[in-house]
């Protein structure tokens, strides 16, 4: 299971920093891949967490996106 820590700037100008998960893929790489072809996508829909809280982040309200080697502050 691949973990990677997402900085995300939002249309409104915050920025939020996330981890998302995705079961049954080992390599970073292919998740970071994932998580940019949803969210490029105005009707995606991603589930990530926020400390110890489930967010749920829609892809027209993401500006941008940063990938952290090592993680974020959350």
């Amino acid at each position: 299971m691949a973990k990677v820590v997402l900085r995300l700037r939002l249309t409104g100008g915050d920025r939020m920093d996330v981890a998302y998960e995705e079961p049954g893929t080992a390599d970073a790489t292919q998740v970071i891949e994932h998580v940019i072809s949803i969210l490029a996508d105005d009707t995606g829909v991603l589930r990530v967490e926020h400390g110890d809280r489930l967010v749920v982040v829609y892809g027209r309200g993401v500006a941008a996106i940063e990938v952290a080697p090592r993680g974020a502050v959350l």
